[in-house]
């Protein structure tokens, strides 16, 4: 499973290398850009500005008219990047190096879940290689969360299914630190645990399944002693990102003008075409695994789809398919049955994953 995991980081290597000299910052120059500067862009910032400076930097805050919103990211990542910014000087590489040994370690545990699930000779590669070549595999690569993530989310999911629950809840809270997708996965967990035949000792695991929760409550918390407002992480969604609460069928409305209605510019318009097709795949996956009564899977997506969908309009429900671990395992499923279906899934996935990458790497995309 590693090579293939080292064969695709090679491949975007040498994409990150030809889309440095190919879209230059400046178009009149005649030497590209360092070889980590396409890695120093969008969401990368914030997790940077934490990591380096703190959420509250001197007397900074949400009080100011220009504050950049950063207390919206949660301090996992950031306290991690800090950490190993100690031994790698190199911010940007300090967070890739992150990215890619969680990304080793993520793919190691999805093949070993979709292997439990689907068992027979290749079904751990089919599937680690339809996450590979998703469209945005690019953020499991640079600085991001995505990886560390399902480094932590998916090794709690295999504990789960085998029954070590203290294991999937600390495995759990460490994911929650990372992203709130934590709170979803410990509802999945909660009801893989509920619904999971009883052993003697079942019920003594209960407690653990709370666990989840305290990453999420001492960030509030300190928020709270910082700015006096115990909801400050989502007003921060809300004043950088526009994620203020809004019904399903408003938030459809909304991206769907922002796709179509040529009120945007041609590049944002297809960011919210992309939004969309995200949108439908999730539900059509949540529905999936509610008609194969697969209760658990269905509430982690069915979570993760309602935060995402009920804000003003979609954003990064494309990214979020990353973290959807039954979505490829389905995938992975229906392309062993129909051959040509993964033939055709790779034929189409390929160069949207190419696309991707270059505009994220040129700073040609607000992902």
């Amino acid at each position: 499973m590693l090579w293939l995991y080292l064969l695709t980081r090679a491949g975007l290597w040498i994409t990150v290398y030809c889309a440095r000299w190919l879209f230059p910052s400046d178009q009149a120059a005649h030497t590209p850009q360092p070889l980590l500067a396409p890695f120093q862009q969008w969401d990368w910032t914030h997790f940077l500005n934490i990591a380096r400076d703190g959420y509250f930097p001197g007397a900074d805050g949400p009080w100011q008219k220009d504050w950049d919103n950063r207390e919206a990211f949660f301090p996992g990542f950031p306290l991690l990047l800090r950490a190993v910014h100690v031994v790698v000087p190199h911010w940007t590489l300090a967070g890739v190096l992150i990215s890619f040994l969680a990304g080793a370690v993520a793919v190691v545990a999805l093949a070993r879940i979709a292997e439990s699930r689907l068992p027979g000779e290749g079904t751990g590669r089919r599937t680690v290689l339809l996450l590979l070549l998703s469209p945005c595999a690019i953020f499991l690569a640079a600085g991001y969360t995505e990886a560390l993530f399902l480094a932590l989310a998916l090794p709690a999911w295999l504990a789960a299914q085998r029954g070590n629950w203290p294991l999937a809840a600390v495995l759990c809270a460490l994911a929650t630190s990372v992203r709130v997708s934590g709170l979803f996965l410990a509802a999945a967990i909660a009801v893989h645990f509920l619904t999971t035949p009883r052993r003697r000792g079942h019920w003594a695991a209960l407690p653990w399944l709370a666990l989840p929760a305290l990453p999420a409550g001492l960030y509030s918390w300190y928020l709270q002693s910082r700015t006096g407002d115990w909801m400050a992480w989502t007003h921060a969604q809300e004043r950088g990102w526009y994620r203020t609460f809004h019904t399903p069928w408003d938030a459809w409305a909304n991206t769907w003008n922002g796709a179509f209605d040529h009120t945007f510019k041609t590049g944002y318009a297809l960011m919210f075409q992309a939004e969309l097709l995200a949108m439908v795949i999730g539900l059509c996956t949540a529905g999936l695994l509610v008609w194969r009564r697969r209760w658990p899977e269905a509430v982690y997506i069915g979570c993760g789809l309602w935060a995402l969908g009920t804000s003003y309009w979609y954003m990064s429900i494309p990214r979020s398919m990353l973290l959807w671990w039954p979505l490829w395992i389905a995938l992975s499923e229906a392309s062993l049955r129909r051959p040509r279906l993964g033939i055709a899934l790779l034929c189409v996935g390929t160069p949207l994953t190419t696309v991707f990458a270059v505009t994220f790497l040129t700073g040609r995309w607000a992902g």
